[in-house]
């Protein structure tokens, strides 16, 4: 009886003993807290045998308020620019560093080709022509310099060279805007010797002359003297060529015209004055260029007396190819001059006298002219008032 009794306890106290069925969350949660259980009873025994509890992450952000990140202090940088894209390389400041101090310092051929052409595309189309003029022969740079300059660019007229095209159009722009007597030559002067190797033709739309002073009133009695002896009439002479020829060693084409463009209500005919001094001294320039090949003077009022003026400059020219002085005053007597000019030694190919006054004696000059020349190819005498006698020669 006393051993059935230890027999029925032993096995109700097995049977409370055994392991309760739980699921695989409450698995996780209890092998959790018994691990937590067992490290602080494992640091509680190095601590000298003293449980002490650590703080949970949760309970110290609470209570600590530098711990949460919106309470935490926001720091702005003093350079409004900064921001926090990626620091650019080292090469990319020293290419902009260069760029910005062009002017002032100019570096391009020590440069390695793909940083030299990084600079040609980013420095100014404004820079002082004393700096690139020599320095810069990228054409991208003088293409985007003549587009800032100019809204049309036909660059095939400059065999397409954009440089050429630059330092042509802007020697031209500097001459027709000139008033002589009024106008400081020290730009001139100073942009010539830049852009003489860079120069081959110069076409001039226009001369301007120098400003007219407003006439003192004269007396009644006196004005028919003043007017007969010519002092009320102002010099008019206009640009004078000798110091440009000089310094264009490569000059080969030159056109020009004495007038003005766009006078408006401000027309004169003084405006239009090719005068005597004027003609001379234009053709001494042309004499001394020895490399000029083309030479057109047209729409100027040359009159008889300055084309034998002309003529007699240019006879022996060693290069003059093309000759055009359309649309002036030429009559006969000019026509005899120009005759005794192709009869000569000239190696003339083209002549245009379109549009002038030449009658049958001067035709019949130029044809007899004509019979002994071998080098003309092109003749030009239309809009003239030759007739049916001058066209027989």
């Amino acid at each position: 009886m006393i051993f059935l009794f230890l027999l029925l306890s032993r096995k109700k106290a097995d049977m409370s003993t055994e392991p309760p069925i739980i699921d695989g969350s409450s698995a996780d949660a209890q092998n959790a807290n018994n691990n937590g259980s067992f490290s602080q009873t494992k640091q509680s025994v190095k601590s000298g045998g003293t449980r002490k509890s650590l703080p949970s992450p949760l309970t110290s952000a609470k209570n600590n308020s530098a711990a949460d990140s919106r309470n935490m202090r926001r720091i702005i940088a003093e350079d409004p620019n900064w921001s926090l894209a990626t620091v650019p390389l080292l090469t990319e400041l020293c290419v902009k560093h260069i760029v910005d101090n062009f002017a002032e310092h100019p570096k391009l051929n020590e440069l390695l080709p793909k940083y030299k052409d990084k600079v040609l595309e980013k420095i100014s189309t404004n820079l002082p022509l004393s700096v690139v003029s020599h320095l810069v022969c990228d054409e991208g740079y003088w293409q985007r310099r003549c587009k800032a300059t100019w809204n049309v660019c036909d660059v095939s007229k400059y065999q397409h060279n954009w440089k050429r095209m630059f330092f042509e159009r802007h020697i031209e722009y500097i001459i027709e805007h000139f008033v002589p007597e009024t106008t400081e030559e020290t730009q001139l002067n100073n942009t010539l010797p830049l852009a003489s190797p860079y120069i081959w033709k110069l076409d001039l739309k226009q001369l301007l002359p120098p400003v007219k002073e407003e006439p003192n009133k004269i007396p009644d009695d006196v004005s028919d003297v003043g007017s007969e002896s010519g002092l009320d009439t102002p010099s008019m002479d206009h640009f004078e060529f000798s110091t440009v020829f000089d310094k264009l060693p490569h000059l080969q084409e030159f056109s020009i015209t004495y007038g003005v463009r766009d006078c408006g209500m401000n027309f004169e005919w003084n405006l239009f004055m090719f005068t005597n001094r004027d003609c001379l001294l234009l053709s001494k320039c042309i004499k001394k260029c020895r490399t000029l090949k083309v030479f057109k003077l047209h729409r100027s009022k040359v009159d008889d007396d300055k084309t034998r003026v002309l003529i007699a400059h240019i006879l022996d020219h060693p290069s003059l190819s093309e000759l055009d002085l359309s649309h002036n005053m030429i009559a006969d007597s000019g026509a005899r001059a120009i005759g005794k000019f192709i009869n000569g030694r000239c190696k003339l190919t083209k002549l245009n006298l379109s549009n002038n006054k030449i009658r049958a004696n001067g035709a019949a000059a130029i044809g007899h002219a004509l019979s002994k020349n071998t080098t003309l190819k092109l003749l030009d005498m239309k809009l003239n008032r030759i007739g049916d006698d001058g066209n027989e020669y």
